[in-house]
C-alpha cells in the first residue's frame, strides 16, 4: 500500500480517534463523577442515572445521523467529517466545565445532557462519513482491510482514555478523580479536536463522490426519499447491527465496570485488563478486514455470530469469577476476538450496500438507530438486570441479539465484488458485474 493511501487512511481515521475518545471517556470515568451531578446516596443508583445521560447521545444519532448523513451526500464527505469533529470539541468542553451539584444544583445535569446531545449529534454522522470516506478512498480489493482502520481508530481512541485513566489512577489519589481530575481526559479530547480539525480541512474528497455526476443531479441526494428507495438495504443495516453493537459495548465500555462492580476486582486493575484486551484487539481488526478482502465479508460475520450466541453466556459467567489480571484477561480477549468478526469488516459491509447519492445517510439513520436501541441501552440494560438481582439475564440478552443477527448473516449476499460506482435507485451495478475493476483509490482536489 503506498505513501498516499495511507495519508488518506489516516486523515479519515484520525478524527475518528478523537470523536471515540471522547465518547468513551464519558463512560469510563462514570463511576468517578457519577457523584458530582446528584445527591450523595445510592452509588448504583447514580452510576445509573449518568449512564441514562449516556444513553441520551445515543438517541440523538439518529438525528445526527439524518443530518450529517445529509451533509456527507449533498455537500460532500469533506464537510462532513469536518462538522462532526467541530460539535464534538464543544461539548467536551461543556462537560470539562459543567458545575457540580454542590455548586449549581441539577443545573450541571442540564449542562452534561446538553453535551451528550451535542456528542450524540456529531457521532451519529461520524460514523458513515468516516465509513463512507476510507471505503470510498480504498484501492480495489483493499476496502476491508482499510475500512478497519475505523474500529483501530475507534479503539485507539478508548485505549488512549483508559490509558489516561490508569495514569491519572496511579499518580493521583481517589479524591481528587472524583472531585476534579475527571475533568482532565475532556480538556484533552477538546484540544484533539481542534487538531483534527485542521487536519480535516486539508483532506481531500473521494474520486467516488466526486465523479458521481448522475447522483449530483438529483435533487433528491441524500434525503429520505432516496433512502426509502432502498428500505431493504436501511433494514438490513439495522439487523446486522443488533448483535455486533451490543456485544461490543458490553466487552468494550462496560467490561471495567463489570470487572469492577461484579468481579470484585479494584478500579485500576480492572481498568488495566480493559486496557490489555483492548490494545490486542486493535491490532487484530487489520488482520480481519484482509481475510474478508480475500474470503468474503458474510464468514466473518457468522463466525462472530455463532460464536457470540454461545459463547457469551460461559464467558460473563467466568468473568465475573476470574478474581484475577490473567483469567480476566484471557476471558476478555476471547471475547473480542469472537466480536472483531462484526468490527473488522462491518462499515465496509453497510456502505457497499448503498449507491453513492444516498451512501453516508444509509449508513448513518439505520446504524443510529440500530445503537440507539441497543449499543446505548447496553450498560444501562446491563446495571438494570444487576439492580433486580438477575444479572445473568444480560447475558441472554447479549446472546439472543447475536443470534437474532445471525440469521441476518446467513441470509444476506456477499458484498465484497460490489462496484462503488454503482447509481440508480435500483442499486444497480453503474459499470460492470461484481468483481468487475474498481478506481475508488483516486481522489482529487
Amino acid at each position: 500500500m503506498g505513501r498516499e493511501q495511507w495519508k488518506k487512511i489516516w486523515v479519515g481515521s484520525a478524527g475518528n480517534m478523537v470523536e471515540w475518545f471522547d465518547w468513551f471517556v464519558y463512560a469510563s470515568f462514570a463511576v468517578y463523577f457519577a457523584d458530582a451531578f446528584f445527591p450523595k446516596g445510592n452509588d448504583t443508583a447514580n452510576l445509573m442515572n449518568t449512564m441514562g445521560i449516556f444513553a441520551v447521545g445515543f438517541f440523538l444519532r439518529p438525528v445526527g445521523g439524518w443530518v450529517l448523513g445529509r451533509v456527507g451526500d449533498r455537500k460532500g464527505r469533506k464537510a462532513a467529517l469536518t462538522l462532526t469533529v467541530t460539535l464534538m470539541s464543544a461539548s467536551a468542553i461543556l462537560i470539562a466545565v459543567a458545575p457540580t451539584y454542590g455548586t449549581a444544583g441539577y443545573g450541571g445535569v442540564v449542562v452534561l445532557l446538553i453535551a451528550r446531545m451535542l456528542q450524540g449529534l456529531s457521532v451519529g454522522g461520524e460514523y458513515a462519513a468516516s465509513a463512507t470516506y476510507l471505503t470510498e478512498a480504498s484501492a480495489p480489493g483493499r476496502r476491508g482491510f482499510a475500512s478497519s482502520f475505523q474500529y483501530v481508530s475507534m479503539t485507539a481512541g478508548q485505549l488512549l482514555g483508559l490509558g489516561l485513566q490508569i495514569v491519572l489512577q496511579r499518580t493521583l489519589s481517589d479524591e481528587a478523580l472524583h472531585s476534579w481530575a475527571w475533568r482532565i481526559p475532556f480538556i484533552i479530547g477538546a484540544l484533539g479536536a481542534a487538531i483534527v480539525f485542521y487536519l480535516r480541512r486539508t483532506m481531500l474528497e473521494t474520486e467516488v463522490y466526486a465523479a458521481d455526476d448522475q447522483a449530483a443531479a438529483d435533487p433528491d441526494r441524500g434525503t429520505l426519499k432516496a433512502l426509502l428507495a432502498h428500505k431493504r438495504e436501511a433494514f438490513l443495516v439495522i439487523a446486522l447491527t443488533m448483535g455486533g453493537t451490543v456485544a461490543y459495548y458490553t466487552y468494550t465500555t462496560y467490561l471495567t465496570k463489570y470487572l469492577s462492580n461484579s468481579a470484585g476486582m479494584d478500579k485500576s486493575t480492572a481498568s488495566l485488563v480493559s486496557f490489555c484486551a483492548l490494545f490486542l484487539f486493535m491490532c487484530l481488526q487489520p488482520l480481519a478486514g484482509k481475510l474478508s478482502d480475500r474470503i468474503g465479508r458474510r464468514p466473518l460475520l457468522i463466525t462472530f455470530a455463532v460464536g457470540s450466541t454461545f459463547l457469551t453466556v460461559p464467558i460473563m459467567t467466568l468473568l465475573r469469577h476470574a478474581g484475577t489480571f490473567w483469567p480476566a484477561l484471557g476471558l476478555s480477549l476471547l471475547a473480542l476476538v469472537v466480536v472483531t468478526g462484526y468490527t473488522s469488516i462491518n462499515a465496509c459491509v453497510k456502505a457497499e450496500l448503498f449507491p453513492t447519492g444516498i451512501r453516508a445517510l444509509g449508513v448513518a439513520l439505520p446504524y443510529a438507530i440500530a445503537n440507539a436501541l441497543f449499543g446505548g441501552t447496553a450498560e444501562y440494560v446491563a446495571l438494570w438486570f444487576k439492580n433486580g438481582g438477575i444479572e445473568s439475564g444480560y447475558y441472554w440478552y447479549v446472546a439472543g441479539c447475536a443470534a437474532v443477527s445471525l440469521v441476518v448473516y446467513l441470509s444476506m449476499r456477499e458484498t465484497r465484488t460490489i462496484d462503488l460506482h454503482r447509481v440508480g435507485k435500483d442499486g444497480s451495478e453503474a459499470a460492470g458485474t461484481p468483481g468487475g475493476k474498481e478506481t475508488g483509490a483516486v481522489t482529487v482536489g
